[in-house]
């Protein structure tokens, strides 16, 4: 008999790891459309699950909202100060507050809001959720008569939208002040002018996309470091691995987010 030809290593392990790339997604997808219809579902607000849910929204913002705003304050200061004097040594100074606004307030706060938010909240919440999975705390909840999508996945998904998007706000808002202030000073007589060069910036479809790209940053910062869960398997499930794996998709959907945004805005 003609032996049969064995597949080779490589072919076998790109297949796995095209398998595991699709499985992955797949349960971002499926897992973040049943946090979804439980979000919209009025049975996930009862007494017990409001309290639970309010205990995650001020653990997710109470502690990062003084430290980040300072942090995005004191950088927003020093990008408003190289910006206003560049342009003014190159006599381009008209140009200087679109330059701050489209740079600073559309692109690298929300940016920046998304990664914080990922680092300091989001992915050590991940890390206890798949420490739950791995113990069998899910199955006992299961079997307890709960539910752990919505009471353990809903609320810690809920408090990161949240977060992403109050600290982009009040980021955003902190920037327009500092950049009022280092052009015009604690003077009133710039406030008309400096309003009608916000208002021309942030068109209908301009605050469009940057709302869309608020919301978009935070599911995904809030979604797939929570949900996401590497096979168990392969080793995977634990330690640096595990984390590499979150922070590829996590990385890669915020790039692709950004440039999506960058095509609509200047395309």
């Amino acid at each position: 008999m003609t032996p049969i030809p064995q597949i080779p290593v490589s072919t076998s392990r790109w297949a796995r790891d095209w398998a595991e790339w699709v499985r992955g997604w797949w349960q971002i997808i499926h897992v973040g459309a049943q946090i979804l219809v439980l979000a919209l579902s009025p049975s996930s607000y009862r007494k017990s699950q409001r309290a639970v849910m309010a205990r995650n929204l001020y653990m997710a913002t109470a502690p990062l909202l003084p430290g980040f705003t300072l942090l995005s304050a004191l950088i927003s200061l020093i990008i408003i100060r190289i910006v206003v004097a560049t342009t003014l040594s190159y006599g381009l100074s008209q140009y200087a507050l679109e330059l701050l606004i489209r740079t600073l307030v559309l692109e690298l706060l929300p940016l920046s809001v998304a990664l914080f938010v990922a680092v300091r909240y989001t992915m050590p919440q991940g890390k206890d959720v798949r420490d739950m999975r791995l113990r069998g705390d899910f199955e006992t909840l299961w079997r307890a008569g709960g539910d752990p999508a919505r009471d353990e996945l809903l609320p810690r998904v809920g408090a990161g939208v949240f977060a992403v998007v109050l600290l982009a706000a009040v980021s955003c808002f902190v920037a327009l002040v500092l950049t009022y202030l280092n052009v015009y000073g604690f003077r009133t007589w710039g406030f008309a002018g400096y309003t009608r060069s916000v208002g021309q910036v942030f068109s209908p479809v301009v605050v469009l996309i940057f709302c869309l790209k608020t919301i978009f940053f935070s599911l995904a910062v809030s979604l797939i470091p929570i949900v996401f869960t590497p096979r168990i398997d392969q080793g995977d499930f634990k330690g640096m691995n595990a984390e590499i794996k979150v922070l590829a998709r996590l990385f890669a959907v915020i790039l692709l987010i950004e440039v999506v945004s960058l095509v609509g805005n200047y395309y």
